[in-house]
């Protein structure tokens, strides 16, 4: 279980805005987002040779070849457009969710305490939807949440697509992996990064046999990850403090699970 230390799995876009003057994507103001943009940076020494799950696993990540990759987004620019931010016509919106026809959802937006009850919510009005597009999703501010949405995701049977010029990052990645089939564009993006507890504590601070992690590796199991690449991922996302991003493509996704 996920202990009593609440988990965040966010990129905090909003955050920043005092400061860069940017427009988050659920702000739907076309007039800034398109000329403003937030430079991610993250630096793959990092500074977590102390904590023990990466040392355990950098063979693993290794074997994936994502190491040895070339200029994995080393700095990336996100600057989502004022069509991705609106998600077009909806007949209803819940939460992040919009219901575009009765086959399909859209999802821009952070999940949070209410997101499980607003999905189940639209499923019990919409019970034929098949399909989640993934649209602008920065991650989780309740991960407890985001996992039970996950499980409800898959358990629904749904399909869930990034498609072109979609992002998904932090927690919103495995909402994406919850998919009982996933596809994604071959410009879509997956930011990843570790969790933070509300101490400030992330992933690598805790030690390697802490339950904390069975969580997780728990979670990708059950998503169709073998166990030697449910752990792998894990370290990957750790690798990369909470305040910073790695950016990964469709094809280092499909190193990990099958998309269709």
């Amino acid at each position: 279980m996920v202990p009593p230390i609440a988990l965040v799995r966010t990129l905090l876009v909003a955050a920043f805005a005092a400061v860069l003057a940017f427009a988050p994507a659920h702000a739907q103001q076309a007039m800034t987002v398109t000329t403003t943009t937030v430079t991610w940076t993250y630096d793959d020494a990092g500074d977590n040779d102390a904590a023990g799950y990466i040392d355990e696993n950098a063979a693993l990540l290794d074997d994936e070849g994502l190491a040895e990759d070339a200029d994995m987004g080393a700095t990336r620019r996100y600057a989502p457009s004022a069509t991705l931010a609106t998600l077009g016509h909806a007949k209803a919106h819940f939460g992040p969710f919009a219901v575009v026809d009765d086959s399909t959802i859209r999802m821009a937006g952070d999940v949070t305490s209410a997101t499980p009850r607003q999905f189940a919510a639209m499923l019990a009005a919409y019970p034929s939807l098949k399909r989640l597009e993934m649209i602008d999703c920065p991650g989780s501010l309740d991960e407890e949440a985001n996992l039970i949405l996950a499980r409800a995701i898959r358990r629904a049977g749904l399909e869930t697509v990034v498609p072109s010029g979609g992002s998904v990052r932090s927690g919103a990645v495995e909402l994406w992996l919850a998919g009982n089939t996933r596809r994604a564009a071959p410009d879509a993006e997956f930011g990843v990064h570790s969790w933070a507890d509300e101490t400030g504590r992330e992933a690598n601070d805790y030690p390697a046999n802490d339950p904390v992690h069975a969580e997780y590796l728990s979670y990708y199991r059950e998503m169709g990850m073998d166990d030697a690449k449910a752990r792998a991922f894990y370290a990957l996302t750790n690798s990369t403090p909470f305040d910073d991003v790695r950016y990964l493509t469709r094809d280092d996704m499909a190193r990990f699970v099958t998309l269709n």
